[in-house]
């Protein structure tokens, strides 16, 4: 949570829409220079005048997001791992490989869900279940 200057300051800096929408879904509201965008639509940005830790940050496309919608480049810039973003590094930038679908597409994270994978066994148990017999009564 921000101080009621800080969140003024930053209501100034953003504007009405874009203050309302980082509140709705990053709960804070920060201003800083757009550093680029992936091939998602997710938007990064930084401000080296925030809290440590804390200069770097992402606007997802889409709201029921998950850290799996972030590109490898993009996701080490995001953990300091590296000082420059994919936009200035060739390295780290989005390169297609041979294998991979045309449409960019992300996979789910299906942790918690249904679709969760779930290990079975295909040796025999040591132990079983007790099942009571009951004799009829007479």
């Amino acid at each position: 949570m921000s101080t009621i200057t800080r969140t003024l300051a930053n209501f100034w800096k953003v504007g009405f829409k874009d203050y309302f929408h980082q509140l709705n879904y990053i709960g804070d509201t920060k201003a800083g220079v757009l550093i680029g965008t992936d091939r998602f639509g997710n938007k990064y940005f930084e401000n080296n005048e925030e809290l440590p830790l804390r200069t770097r940050w992402v606007d997802y496309k889409v709201h029921d997001f998950d850290a799996s919608h972030i590109e490898p480049g993009w996701h080490a810039w995001m953990s300091y791992a590296v000082d420059k973003p994919p936009t200035q590094d060739s390295l780290l930038a989005y390169k297609r490989r041979a294998w991979e679908d045309t449409d960019a597409k992300t996979i789910p994270n299906y942790t918690l869900s249904r679709g969760a994978y779930k290990p079975y066994s295909t040796t025999k148990s040591k132990f079983t279940m007790w099942e009571p017999t009951a004799v009829e009564r007479k």
